[in-house]
């Protein structure tokens, strides 16, 4: 099933401003929105896991919408925690970024496939949604890159989560857009900061429920300005999926809702000779194999 935040193109102003879920036909290029009548503004599809995770029946639909009709949002419009990301966890994306000057993790060469997993985060301030601008803040970043992500929504929370149970805690897949400013990443070493800009998240076009998809198999691409940059699949992560979940609960509680973004592959803008970062005007276009497209354009702030 794949669910999605919406708000409608057309009405009045209350109709449009209210946040909205429903279910997503990509065949019939329609949504079927949910008689919710709670604020979504925050969680958006989580009111739908929620219900699930309580064991009630989703809402009745009331009305149908053509996708064209409607302003998808970031399907989390508002996580209720910082997104957990993870780093280098491509083998050729951890030599490229590895061995690119920019890499505080690499302190002597071999060192750039990482033997655990690299953890840092996003705030929820820097989530957009699918259409909405990535914006380069003048006169702070002139290095701005882009890394298409496949992300985990958590289902059942739970700490201490081995590997072997992990994928049962696992509710839904969605894309992220891991924008970051990689001159203040080399400056600050800690990766927060150049990762954390407002709408530095782009999230979207929607989530797929785990049932939908083979996690070991998942197509992951990144267009600029149409040209290919990114191609890769899930099979080839460092740390799969049930380490990741295994890593992050071993100390951590995860909650229903929170998001995993599992690492980019090779083609990023710091890996080409000169770096192609991006410029006002660009559009990345991102691509999650059975789950969809996710757009934005680039502006100047």
């Amino acid at each position: 099933m794949k669910f999605a935040a919406f708000r409608l193109r057309h009405g009045t102003p209350a109709e449009i401003e209210r946040v909205r879920v429903g279910l997503v036909s990509t065949e019939q290029d329609n949504i079927a929105e949910y008689g919710v009548s709670t604020n979504l503004t925050e969680a958006g599809v989580l009111t739908l896991l929620n219900l699930q995770l309580a064991k009630q029946p989703l809402p009745a639909t009331t009305t149908t919408h053509s996708l064209s009709a409607i302003q998808l949002l970031a399907p989390i419009p508002r996580p209720r925690r910082n997104i957990f990301c993870v780093g280098k966890n491509y083998f050729e994306h951890a030599k490229e970024f590895g061995t690119s000057g920019f890499d505080s993790s690499t302190s002597k060469p071999g060192d750039e496939i990482p033997k655990d997993p690299i953890i840092f985060t996003k705030p929820p301030e820097s989530v957009i949604g699918p259409g909405a601008n990535i914006v380069i803040p003048q006169q702070v970043s002139n290095a701005v890159d882009y890394e298409v992500e496949l992300t985990v929504i958590i289902g059942k929370g739970g700490k201490g989560i081995s590997q072997a149970n992990a994928m049962q805690h696992v509710w839904a897949y969605t894309a992220i857009n891991d924008v970051t400013a990689r001159d203040w990443q080399q400056r600050h070493k800690q990766w927060f900061l150049g990762k954390s800009f407002d709408t530095f998240c782009p999230m979207g076009p929607w989530v797929v429920t785990a049932d939908e998809l083979d996690v070991n198999d998942i197509s992951v691409k990144c267009w600029v300005n149409q040209e290919l940059r990114q191609s890769s699949n899930s099979k080839d992560l460092i740390f799969n999926i049930p380490k990741l979940i295994e890593t992050i609960s071993a100390g951590i509680t995860l909650y229903p809702g929170d998001i995993i973004a599992t690492g980019t592959p090779a083609g990023v803008g710091l890996g080409f000779k000169p770096p192609k970062y991006l410029a006002p005007g660009d559009i990345v276009k991102l691509e999650i194999g059975g789950v969809g497209v996710l757009e934005n354009p680039l502006v100047m702030g």
